[in-house]
Formats: structure tokens, C-alpha cells, sequence
């Protein structure tokens, strides 16, 4: 029990590192700051979807599917950026909407959600180590 407790408080602590490194990214205004903001700002978008799926399903079979669906669904919402609806659109002028759905479709997106479900499962079996580690 006392290993789910921690491996419970390990997920929320990387949720708030991948949300502030995500956010440093976002609105970096330095050196390659395009990069940083478009492209690498994706990547902890990917890592924060994985580690919320995690919190509800933390099976050894989860893992390696949480990293799928988070793929599928955040590709599916690129290409969604091509369509815009109404609807699409209202939700995209507000701010969170912004952030969730983007408003920019980018072939460039593919390659940094990939690296960012690669980087998510890495981090998932590591804190899944830790829910399963033995009692000393």
C-alpha cells in the first residue's frame, strides 16, 4: 500500500514538472525560441497526457497502451486544425483552448509527439517499477 502511495505522489510531482516545463517552453523567448515554442512545448504536452492516463490505469498492459492512445488521439487533434468549424473555432479563441486543441496544423508536430509517447512510456516504467517494487 505504501508503494502506491508514493509511486500516487511521484505521478503528481511529474505531472507538475512536465506542466511547468511545458509552460517554460511555451513562452520561452530566448535562443531557438521557436523551436522551443512550437515544437518542444509538444513534447510535454504528450509526456502530461501519458502521466494523467497513468493516475487511472496503471497496469503493466496500460503502459504500453496509454502511450498508443495519447499518439492517436493527439494526432487526431492535429489534423483537426485543419478543420474549422464554428464550433472549433469558439473554442480555440479561448485560451485553454488554445493549449488543449492548438490552432496550427504543422507536419513538424508528428516527429515531437512521438518523442514525447517515447519519453511518456519511459516515464511510465519507471514509476510503474516503483508501484510493483518489492517490500524489502
Amino acid at each position: 500500500m505504501l508503494q502506491n502511495r508514493n509511486q500516487a505522489i511521484l505521478i503528481i510531482l511529474s505531472l507538475l514538472i512536465v506542466v511547468v516545463m511545458g509552460f517554460l517552453f511555451k513562452y520561452y523567448s530566448g535562443p531557438a525560441h521557436q523551436w522551443f515554442n512550437n515544437y518542444g512545448s509538444s513534447i510535454f504536452y504528450e509526456i502530461f497526457w501519458c502521466l494523467l492516463a497513468f493516475w487511472f490505469f496503471r497496469s503493466q498492459k496500460a503502459v504500453k497502451l496509454i502511450t498508443v492512445w495519447v499518439l492517436i488521439t493527439t494526432c487526431i487533434i492535429e489534423f483537426l486544425q485543419l478543420w474549422h468549424p464554428p464550433l472549433l473555432e469558439e473554442i480555440r479563441a479561448k485560451l485553454i483552448g488554445k493549449w488543449l486543441l492548438g490552432s496550427t496544423f504543422s507536419w513538424w508536430d508528428f516527429p515531437h509527439y512521438v518523442l514525447g509517447c517515447i519519453l511518456g512510456w519511459l516515464w511510465l516504467r519507471q514509476l510503474q517499477k516503483i508501484g510493483y517494487a518489492k517490500k524489502s
